[in-house]
């Protein structure tokens, strides 16, 4: 859920073009997680106080915690994270985990958190990719979308087709939990 909120946050942003990339790797002991986007970036001055858990861009409520439970989970599980964001061009979130730690959270329903996110926002080009140790897998939306030929995301045939599709596809590649 860490990774549908943050991607969130990107689609928030007015961003036309989101990325996520995971490297999954045993070998090198690192969950690694990118998320790029083209929105509309932070002022410096935000994105210095951005992990405060009272920092947000929300008007509806006074606390953000996404950035500070993440920025919190990853320094627990040796890891960290790395921010960075210019006005009007875009931000970039990295967060990495050690693999192995025993306090690492699980990965959860991934294919189920993509395809929900992917369906919501049809307008949004994302592209991810899983790259583990054996092969990666990329998922690029506007491919997709040409190859379902006009069929909507949000099509609960094609829900189902997404999900089971990208379950098979990290299956393949030994995405790992």
């Amino acid at each position: 859920m860490h990774v549908y909120d943050l991607m969130e946050n990107s689609t928030a942003a007015n961003s036309k073009d989101v990325k996520l990339t995971i490297r999954d790797s045993l070998k090198d002991n690192d969950f690694h997680f990118t998320i790029e986007d083209n929105g509309k970036g932070m002022s410096p001055e935000f994105l210095a106080k951005v992990t405060d858990p009272y920092t947000t861009s929300r008007t509806t409520r006074k606390v953000g915690l996404g950035l500070p439970l993440i920025k919190m989970n990853t320094e627990n599980c040796g890891g960290g994270m790395k921010l960075t964001s210019e006005l009007g061009v875009g931000t970039r979130l990295e967060f990495w985990f050690q693999h192995n730690h025993w306090d690492r959270p699980p990965m959860g329903d991934l294919a189920g958190s993509l395809v929900m996110l992917l369906s919501a926002h049809e307008d949004i080009h994302f592209v991810i990719t899983y790259q583990t140790d054996q092969d990666e897998f990329v998922l690029d939306t506007d491919e997709l979308k040409e190859a379902l030929d006009g069929m909507s995301l949000n099509d609960i045939h094609i829900i189902n087709y997404l999900k089971e599709m990208i379950n098979e596809n990290l299956k393949a590649i030994g995405a790992n939990e």
